[in-house]
């Protein structure tokens, strides 16, 4: 049996809370391994130059219809 395997099988036994607990865990995981593209980090700092400067390229809106500025 396949490690993956062995873990599925175990982690249906598990209650819901704690497979809540194992998601954030295995989502902190992935987020400290991924990497910040240079176009990411160039769209930032452009966005925190503008917002700098006053300027708000965009505007979304939120489901109650409020305005949430970014950049």
């Amino acid at each position: 049996m396949s490690s993956v395997k062995e873990i599925e099988s175990e982690l249906a036994k598990l209650s819901l809370e704690e497979k809540e607990a194992i998601r954030d865990w295995l989502d902190d995981i992935i987020e400290d391994q991924l990497e910040i593209s240079d176009e990411f980090k160039a769209k930032i700092d452009r966005a925190r130059k503008e917002i700098a400067e006053g300027v708000y390229s965009r505007v979304r809106r939120s489901g109650n219809g409020a305005a949430l500025l970014t950049a």
